[in-house]
């Protein structure tokens, strides 16, 4: 296969690299490109054995110039993290392979194994999935690993926050003085660190069989160790954005009913919610453009901002 023709568009160096990753008289009968990430390029490969059944793998390409410069970190990071999650009951890949050099691949990569079910993001049926997600983040955070990940990083500072065109100046102003002071203590947690709909897999049911069901959480790059908080306030700033600042809010509720213990005061959970929220707004245009490619047309960046903005200020509303 070609560089960049045939396979889906997986070079033909990353493809012996994967050929070497298989067992004896197997090999790549297809490849698929997933949709919907934004950092790195994704192909699902069918791989035939020697007996006729198949199996399906996933490889993860670095190929945007920053996340090549720092691949070697997180690619390692997610192959130790998929490690360390096996046997755990979260459903998570199993690595195969990792070349975060790229010293066999055109690029840096990582192999693992395939998940059944897809990401879901349409408003019908969201009621249902929230307490899904909750408890799946429960789940996460109970983990307690021999060897800590790295330190959370936050993901944006008081005085690199732009606010969106048109938003509530008052509001964001307010804000952006909360997360200018320091960060509160907190009790620290195993955290996914980028836990939103996105990289979580459903099985959903026709109508009128079994609710859905949690198939796997994948993209497990920012895997740290940091506040309960942030991760349910990245799911929540997420929910927001995609489906309407109330479901933001009830992510937190639902995140508690699962068991979930979150800051006691009401100023330090506002702080975390808008550590991650405040984040998006360098982001939106990035953020919505694979919410559209998987059928969310309405997602455009102004709606998103708009989203953004309300929510912002129903933060402040509720616990500011």
């Amino acid at each position: 296969m070609s560089d960049g023709d045939e396979g889906g568009g997986v070079r033909s160096r990353a493809l012996d690299w994967v050929g070497r990753q298989l067992d004896t008289g197997e090999r790549i009968t297809g490849v698929e490109a997933l949709h919907g990430g934004i950092t790195a390029e994704m192909r699902r490969l069918t791989v035939a054995g020697p007996a006729g059944g198949t199996r399906r793998l996933v490889l993860r390409t670095f190929t945007d110039p920053y996340f090549v410069e720092h691949a070697e970190v997180l690619l390692n990071r997610e192959a130790d993290a998929l490690v360390l999650l096996a046997g755990t009951g979260i459903p998570a890949p199993g690595r195969i392979a990792v070349d975060p050099t790229a010293a066999h691949c055109e690029y840096p990569s990582l192999l693992m194994t395939h998940l059944p079910g897809r990401t879901v993001l349409d408003d019908e049926g969201l009621e249902a999935r929230v307490p899904l997600l909750a408890r799946q983040l429960v789940a996460i955070h109970t983990l307690r690993p021999a060897e800590r990940p790295h330190e959370y990083e936050a993901w944006t500072a008081a005085d690199a926050v732009v606010p969106p065109d048109h938003a509530d100046a008052a509001a964001w102003g307010a804000a952006i003085d909360v997360i200018r002071e320091p960060a509160p203590p907190y009790e620290g947690r195993f955290l996914h660190r980028d836990f939103h709909p996105g990289n979580v897999l459903f099985h959903v049911p026709p109508p009128g069989r079994a609710g859905p069901r949690i198939t796997g959480v994948v993209d497990w790059v920012q895997t740290s160790w940091g506040p309960a908080d942030l991760d349910v306030a990245h799911c929540s700033t997420n929910l927001a954005l995609l489906h309407g600042p109330a479901w933001g809010l009830r992510f937190a509720e639902a995140y508690e009913e699962a068991g979930g213990v979150l800051a006691a005061a009401a100023s330090e959970r506002l702080y975390w919610r808008l550590l991650d929220g405040l984040a998006f707004a360098a982001e939106v245009r990035h953020v919505a453009r694979p919410w559209r490619e998987a059928g969310r047309a309405e997602l455009t960046t102004r709606t998103v901002e708009g989203r953004l903005d309300a929510y912002v200020t129903a933060l402040m509303d509720a616990l500011g």
